[in-house]
């Protein structure tokens, strides 16, 4: 068993197709009908695609959504999109927050109208 490992800037390693897979423990035809639904984007370079380690991470997310909500891959797609959406608002409101002044209470226990 061999893997195609390629190391391109420090810290960026990108897997071949063929070694992805293998490594994330699916089948390659599985893989490139991810690629096709557009819920993994490798990169293309000669007529090959490369994943990253960041790849891996969101392939194990695809099947832990397939596997413990029992979501075709379609449904998936837009799954992911609605949570990324929630974790982007999220880190806005985050922001927001620590840019604010503190405003002495609760706003449930204020007795002005702000």
């Amino acid at each position: 068993m061999t893997f195609a490992l390629v190391r391109v800037r420090r810290g960026d390693l990108r897997l071949d197709l063929e070694s992805f897979a293998r490594y994330a423990g699916v089948h390659p035809d599985l893989v490139r009908r991810l690629v096709a639904l557009g819920l993994l984007e490798p990169v293309r370079e000669r007529g090959e695609w490369w994943f990253g380690a960041d790849q891996l991470a969101e392939l194990a997310r695809i099947e832990r959504l397939r596997r413990g909500c029992d979501l075709n891959y379609a449904a998936i797609g837009l799954v992911l999109d609605l949570l990324d959406r929630i974790a982007e608002l999220e880190a806005e409101l985050r922001t927001v927050r620590r840019s604010r002044p503190p405003t002495g209470g609760a706003p449930w226990t204020r007795t002005d109208s702000r």
